[in-house]
């Protein structure tokens, strides 16, 4: 009884003293659509590629998956007065997973590759009028032409380690096997990868990297295996092959979701529209039409029947949660009957034979009929034909057509060939309306595919791509709003989140709350854990 009541005390008294804390070990499997290709920094273009990239490297800032930005091989860095110098220093004693050292000639190295036309960065864009200097092997500094607030975004891109990659000539970068056998200093290394008899990648077995410069990660091995389509995802995941998956419809989400997984909704810096091209279908230079199909879409049936409630309405050009967004009203001014109203009020009238309206404008029949460009996401597709019903409901002629991506951005969106485009825009954490909105990103390949030219809003954002005070920026997006609001170039419809399945016993994932693209759900990975060790107090970190 002595004995037993000793250890009895001894266990309580113990576990006082213990606490619960993640343990460095553990496998975790995900299901990737697509093959990497291109498994570099400067070169991904396809979800699986920024997937490998987002495990394998490093910049210098990182995205803390709570709308920010932390230090990630940088130790701190400064900003001129004039924001037009950033400085850098390193974090002490840094090293590649070879031993070799990460230096500033490895990030001035990754830049001047970004930068050379010969590469064709898909990043190169965000670095014109930047220049960069090395002031030692532990700090550089770059100089911008001109002010550009949202700068910082620029210096997570990945860093390529110099040692490797000198060697090959610019000509060859894109071809090089080092592609797809990468070397980073981000949390995770390749182990091992796997090939169908073809050749064709099916896995990447990746192991924690010790030396990574925020630590090194809880879960022991990380395994992606890659898919060509949501179907044979889906059966992978059903047979158990893969533990995680997202990039998946939320229709197709219901049906599979299992009592041992949950569902991690993440919010996505995204604005869904119906963009106009006045250019293109002169109805649309009627502002009386666009204002009533902006009043006839009923946003909460696109969120409900097509995102099964993943999404939120969305009225204005910044999705809620960025700098500057507006508050969005609590209930839609969804109103077929109105919209026909305004119709009727500015004089258009059904044409009986044809069943459409019609106006008579400065001698010329006007008719109430275009088409609608997407692409052929399942999402997509189902919402075009729910604003097609919508819009044919107060008497409109409404088309649907539906391009594969690549041929939507190569031969519809480039040339401006589309009447109205249900697109999506990536505002960003730290937005920059002025590719999506100046009057000068018109033409391909500015991203202004609404063709928006207001005098004054391109004043407000020239002045707000130079703003550093952030609440100056979203005083001045706000009014840039306001004007989007009164000329209705688009009808914003919604912003999705971003719906990732996940093992239940997956922890380290609480904080994650926003990213601004789907491969940045691993940004904070290295605190991800499957399992749990008990120590005391005192041995924990």
């Amino acid at each position: 009884v002595f004995i037993i009541s000793f250890l009895s005390i001894a266990w309580k008294v113990s576990s006082f003293f213990l606490v619960e804390i993640p343990a460095d070990k553990g496998v975790l499997t995900e299901g990737v659509i697509g093959t990497p290709r291109f498994i570099n920094p400067i070169l991904a273009i396809s979800d699986a590629d920024r997937d490998m990239v987002a495990l394998i490297y490093s910049g210098l800032m990182r995205a803390d998956n709570k709308g920010g930005l932390i230090p990630d091989l940088a130790e701190k860095f400064t900003i001129s007065d004039d924001g037009l110098i950033y400085t850098f220093t390193l974090k002490p004693n840094l090293v590649w997973p070879d031993g070799n050292p990460l230096t500033s000639d490895d990030i001035v190295f990754t830049v001047e590759k970004t930068k050379d036309p010969v590469v064709k960065s898909p990043k190169r864009g965000g670095w014109e009028g930047v220049n960069i200097e090395k002031i030692d092997d532990n700090s550089l500094r770059f100089v911008l032409e001109k002010p550009y607030a949202s700068f910082l975004e620029n210096a997570t891109i990945g860093i390529l380690p110099k040692h490797v990659w000198n060697n090959v000539s610019i000509d060859q970068i894109s071809s090089s096997n080092l592609n797809v056998m990468p070397l980073g200093s981000g949390p995770y290394q390749i182990n091992k990868i796997s090939r169908n008899p073809g050749g064709i990648i099916t896995s990447y077995e990746l192991t924690a990297n010790k030396k990574f410069s925020l630590g090194k990660p809880h879960i022991k091995k990380f395994i992606l295996r890659f898919y060509p389509s949501e179907k044979e995802l889906i059966n992978a995941y059903l047979r158990g092959e893969i533990e995680s998956i997202s990039a998946v419809t939320p229709q197709t989400l219901e049906k599979i979701k299992k009592n041992s997984q949950t569902i991690k909704t993440i919010s996505l810096p995204r604005a869904f529209g119906v963009f106009f091209n006045q250019n293109n279908a002169k109805v649309f230079t009627q502002k009386d039409v666009r204002q009533a199909l902006d009043v006839s879409v009923d946003r909460k049936k696109i969120i409900s029947e097509v995102l099964r409630g993943f999404g939120t309405e969305l009225f204005h050009p910044l999705p809620p949660g960025t700098l500057g967004a507006l508050m969005e009203q609590e209930e839609s001014n969804f109103s077929a009957e109105a919209a026909k109203a305004i119709l009727e009020k500015n004089g258009w009238i059904k044409n009986e034979e044809k069943g459409i309206l019609e106006k008579k404008i400065k001698g010329e029949i006007f008719q109430l009929s275009f088409s609608v460009s997407t692409s052929d996401a399942p999402e997509l597709k189902q919402t075009a034909e729910l604003l097609k019903e919508m819009w044919e409901g107060i008497g409109a002629k409404v088309d649907v057509k539906i391009f594969e991506a690549g041929d939507l951005n190569q031969n519809v969106i480039r040339p401006r060939k589309y009447d109205s485009l249900l697109f999506g825009q990536i505002t960003g954490r730290d937005p920059d309306l002025f590719v999506f909105w100046h009057s000068s990103q018109r033409n391909d390949p500015g991203l202004n595919i609404a063709l928006y030219a207001n005098i004054r809003a391109d004043k407000i954002l020239e002045e707000t791509r130079s703003e550093r005070d952030s609440e100056s920026r979203r005083e001045k997006y706000q009014e840039f709003q306001a004007e989007v609001e009164n000329d209705i170039p688009a009808i914003f419809l919604f912003s999705p989140k971003f719906v990732y399945l996940i093992p239940s016993n997956l922890g380290g994932m609480e904080q994650t709350q926003s990213i601004i693209a789907p491969p940045e759900r691993f940004s904070m990975v290295h605190n991800w854990y499957k399992e749990t060790d008990k120590v005391w107090k005192i041995f924990a970190k």
